[in-house]
This record gives structure tokens, C-alpha cells and sequence, in this order.
């Protein structure tokens, strides 16, 4: 007979469970108030190997359990449970194994505890891999969001590669493809700085990078020896030793975007199958995202070297004459669109320059893409320069024998300084009369007259001749500037009669202080309304100043 701290236990109780317990499909196990096995049934012994009545529950069962028999008899003890009757104390979960089993507590008879277990192995691994697939889907969509976030290659390399780092390995490396003779590589570190580098090595020397990087699917990580990479792979943060390797392209828009390198240390276990797939997933939206920033810098930098050719050039004096321009186009974020200038100068002093104002039907990019076409071809008949009509003639032809429905309306002028003035041939095409602003403040505007070019075969221009003395200017301008609709109520268009008011206050400034006026007025007018493509541009007989030798000196002479 088994005694234990004066509790006797009966030769029978020494016994398993018999009879209807043999029945039960849960292992059972009945323990007293001082933690010692009263009775356990077949399945309890199977379970738990072999456990007699009488033994210790530390001794018998896991400590899970154990300790949570121990808090259960404390529990009863409680003068509250004693007062209102003892509650069966709350489940407990632990291992037995390999298994998992939820012990469910019942009091039974002499106040002794029945555990049954539960194996709930099943339910738990479920909910493992339940909870598992919402972090996965959680992190997916952090990745998204904080990739898609930047259209930089930089940034979007090296917020690829932290990620990576955090989530799913030890180390990161994103390699992009190739530039030139280098590879493009970002290491990720936990808790490190991502570094970026352009490395001088061969892809091969890494197992499938050279196939990830072209695209092919990913070998499986057990096929890699982490010994054999090469020292450039890691990076000076880690200073563990590599026990398991993924390599997995980075899936672009049509071309592979780089590759993804994993890395953990012999610390973790390797990459498991499941997890090898979760990285290919991370892999596909980082590559669409640098595929996607990879595309806009490509055609940002295609954008801006075709930009170039389309904005209009920056004036200032040529040849001893002042030219000053400026352009606002009709969207506030586009920067090109149908009104255009452009100032050729001569080769010397003896040479006319030719001043080229014009405006296409439309506004956007695709007007801009022809004034872009009539800039060149403007440009190409300059040896022709002295015969404006001649000129005119030929970019019509051009016109109409290209795929372009638009017509366009052009101003051109032939600038010359002879002595202190400025000789001008004017000739127009469809366009504005150009107007001169003189010393008086008076403004005159210049009777040329032309048809539209780009809608008939033939086309008809008249040229006139003006003179600048010092301190006058001639204003070329297209119809946004008096079409500009605004004012006190606004649906009234700015008009020519307010242009040459406003001209009449700027005798004798400088160009570009004129055209600022003219673009202050015109967006005063316009307040934050829709409004044309504007341009304007002024050609301004300078204040000259002669040098003269009195008594052995210099001195300036303003001559007008």
C-alpha cells in the first residue's frame, strides 16, 4: 500500500481504470489533492508510458500539467471557492511529444482532479498555418504598399532588400542586371543600413543567379552549398556563417528585373518548401516594382533628352540687340505645348538674325511634337533666311505632306543693328500684327499680313520693314495673350487695345522687364482661370554708350 503525506490509497486504486474508462476516447488521468496520480486509464498509459497510481505528477506528466494540477487544488482551497462550491478550474494546452493535447479539468469524487487530454494536434497546426498565412498576407501587402510607393530604382533596391532582410532571412541581396562589366548589388542587414555597391564579378559564381538573372525559374535551396559563395555576396554587417541559400529572379514587365539572394545562419533551420514559395511570391511584386521605377527612369530619361529639343530656348543679346522671351503653357503641369519661338542668330554683325514666334492649332504634347517638326525644319532652311516667303512656301509643303492635320500661324523677323538702331523685316503668316512700343510710349502696330500654314497648298505673305531706335522694343506674341479670358467677372478676353496699353507703359525698359509686364498683366487678368499656350517675345534697341579719350581718359557716352 502507497501512502503519501497520510492519504491512503486502497489496492484497487493502484489499479488503471477498468471497465467504462477502458471505453474513453481521451487518455485520463485522476489525481489527488497533493499532486499524486490516483487512477489513469489504457489510453493515458499509452500516451504517457508507464504511469502507476501512486506516482508524483511532476514525476508522471508534463510540467504543463503538472503545475497546472497544483494551481487548480490551490484554487479550491480559496475561501470563495469554498463558500460558493469548487469550479472546475480552466483548460490547459501543452506537448506530450510530438503532439499537442489541451487538458480539460473535472473535480471528481474526494476532491481528486480528472484530467482528460484532448489532442488537439490538428486544430493547432491549422491555426498555426491560419495565423502564418495572415502575417504572409499582412506582409505582402506592407511590401506592395512600401515598393510601389517610389518610382526610384535606388530606393525601390534597397527597400526590396530591407524587407527582405526582415521578414524572410539573415542577409538580403538584390542584384539587377548587369551595367557593363558590373552588378548592380543592395545588401540587407536586421537593424543595419542597406548598402548599395556596383560590384566587379561574374554572376556564375553564385548557383542560379546567372538564370535567375535571365529569368529562369529558381533552383531549389538544397542544391546550393552555402560554402561556395563567393565573399562579395556578404556583407561586412554578418559575421555568422551561412547554413542555407535561396536564389529567386525578380519577375519584371517582360524582362527580368535582378534577382533576389536569401541568406540564413546556421543559428536557423533552412528554408523549408513552403517557405521557398512565400519568397518567390515577395519576389514577384519586387520585381514589378523595379521593373515599373526601372521603366520610368527609362522614359524620363528619354522625356527629358526629347524636352530638351521642345522648350523654348533661353534669349538673352545677340549681336548688339536685346532679345527676351518667355512661354507658360496652357496646363499647369505640362511643359510644352503649341506656341513656340526661336531666335537663329547671325553669323556676324553683318548677318540679320531671324526671330521665329509661331502657334499651333492645340495645346499638349501633341502640339508640342509639331512645333517640335516646324523648329527643325526652320532650322534647315536658315541658308535661305533673307527670303521670308520663300521659307513659308517650303515648311507649308512640309506641313501638308505629313501625317499632322494641324495648321499653325507664324510670325518671322529679319534683325539687324546697323550703328545705334535696329533694322527689322517683319513677315506674317496668319499670325498677330506685331506691335512697336517707341520712346513716347506710343505703340504702333506693324500692317503684315500672311495665310495660315499647313491648310492650303498655297500660301500668301507680305513682308514689312520697321526701325528701332534705342530704348524701343517690337513685341511678338501669340493669341493666348489677348484671348486670355478673365477680369471682374471672367469671360472677358484680355484684347489687343489692353495689350497696347499695357505696351505703352514700357517705353524705353529693357526686354525682358517688358515681357515680365506683359506676363504679369496677362496673369493678373487670368487670375487662377483656364487659359491658351502664351508666348511672347521682345526685340529691344539697346541704350548704347560710345567710349571717347578726354584728356587721356574714357568716357561713356549714351548716344540714342
Amino acid at each position: 500500500m502507497a501512502s503519501t503525506e497520510g492519504n491512503s490509497v486502497t489496492k484497487a486504486e493502484q489499479r488503471p481504470l477498468s471497465g467504462i474508462w477502458d471505453l474513453a476516447p481521451y487518455p485520463v488521468i485522476v489525481a489527488d489533492q497533493v499532486g499524486a496520480v490516483a487512477m489513469v486509464n489504457p489510453a493515458a498509459v499509452g500516451l504517457l508510458g508507464d504511469v502507476l497510481p501512486g506516482t508524483r505528477m511532476e514525476e508522471a506528466v508534463p510540467d504543463w500539467l503538472a503545475r497546472a494540477h497544483h494551481e487548480a487544488v490551490v484554487r479550491a482551497r480559496l475561501p470563495a471557492q469554498s463558500s460558493q462550491g469548487a469550479v472546475a478550474p480552466p483548460p490547459v494546452s501543452g506537448r506530450i511529444a510530438a503532439q499537442s493535447f489541451e487538458a480539460r479539468p473535472a473535480w471528481g469524487q474526494d476532491g481528486n482532479v480528472v484530467w482528460w487530454l484532448v489532442d488537439d494536434t490538428d486544430r493547432r497546426l491549422a491555426e498555426e498555418a491560419l495565423t502564418a498565412e495572415r502575417e504572409r498576407t499582412a506582409f505582402l501587402a506592407e511590401a506592395s504598399n512600401v515598393l510601389l510607393a517610389s518610382l526610384n530604382t535606388d530606393r525601390c533596391m534597397r527597400a526590396t532588400a530591407r524587407l527582405a532582410a526582415e521578414y524572410l532571412a539573415d542577409v538580403a541581396v538584390v542584384v539587377a542586371p548587369a551595367s557593363g562589366q558590373k552588378l548592380p548589388v543592395a545588401h540587407a542587414v536586421p537593424g543595419h543600413e542597406v548598402t548599395r555597391a556596383l560590384i566587379a564579378a561574374d554572376a556564375a559564381q553564385v548557383p542560379g543567379l546567372s538564370e535567375a538573372l535571365q529569368g529562369f525559374p529558381p533552383v531549389p535551396s538544397r542544391w546550393i552549398d552555402p560554402a561556395t559563395l563567393p565573399d562579395w555576396v556578404l556583407p561586412a554587417d554578418f559575421t555568422g556563417t551561412i547554413g542555407s541559400v535561396v536564389v529567386t529572379p525578380l519577375p519584371g514587365h517582360g524582362v527580368p528585373a535582378g534577382a533576389l539572394i536569401l541568406l540564413r545562419g546556421t543559428a536557423q533551420s533552412g528554408f523549408t518548401e513552403t517557405e521557398e514559395v512565400f519568397a518567390r511570391l515577395f519576389a514577384a511584386r519586387a520585381g514589378a516594382a523595379l521593373s515599373a521605377a526601372r521603366l520610368y527612369a527609362e522614359q524620363n530619361d528619354i522625356t527629358q533628352t526629347l524636352m530638351r529639343d521642345l522648350l523654348p530656348p533661353q534669349l538673352h543679346r545677340m549681336n548688339g540687340v536685346e532679345f527676351a522671351g518667355a512661354y507658360q503653357p496652357a496646363g499647369d503641369r505640362e511643359r510644352v505645348g503649341g506656341d513656340f519661338y526661336d531666335v537663329h542668330p547671325g553669323s556676324s554683325h553683318s548677318e540679320a538674325s531671324l526671330v521665329i514666334l509661331g502657334d499651333v492649332c492645340g495645346k499638349g504634347l501633341d502640339a508640342a511634337v509639331l512645333t517640335g517638326k516646324i523648329r527643325n525644319t526652320m532650322q534647315a532652311l536658315m541658308p535661305m533666311a533673307e527670303d521670308h516667303e520663300r521659307m513659308l512656301q517650303l515648311l507649308n509643303g512640309a506641313l501638308l505632306n505629313s501625317h499632322h492635320t494641324r495648321f499653325a500661324t507664324m510670325v518671322m523677323a529679319s534683325v539687324q543693328r546697323t550703328d545705334n538702331q535696329v533694322r527689322l523685316r517683319l513677315t506674317s503668316a496668319g499670325h498677330p500684327a506685331p506691335l512697336l512700343v517707341r520712346t513716347d510710349g506710343s505703340v504702333e502696330e506693324i500692317q503684315t499680313r500672311g495665310t495660315l500654314i499647313g491648310a492650303l497648298p498655297h500660301i500668301e505673305a507680305e513682308s514689312v520693314e520697321a526701325v528701332l531706335l534705342p530704348g524701343e522694343t517690337c513685341l511678338l506674341y501669340t493669341d493666348g495673350i489677348t484671348e486670355a479670358r478673365g477680369g471682374p467677372l471672367g469671360d472677358e478676353m484680355f484684347g489687343e487695345a489692353r495689350l497696347k496699353r499695357a505696351l505703352s507703359q514700357c517705353a524705353d525698359m529693357p526686354g525682358e522687364a517688358v515681357v515680365e509686364h506683359i506676363q504679369m498683366l496677362a496673369a493678373q487678368w487670368l487670375r487662377s482661370g483656364r487659359h491658351d499656350d502664351m508666348a511672347v517675345v521682345a526685340i529691344t534697341a539697346p541704350r548704347t554708350t560710345h567710349l571717347s579719350a578726354v584728356n587721356g581718359h574714357t568716357r561713356g557716352r549714351y548716344t540714342a
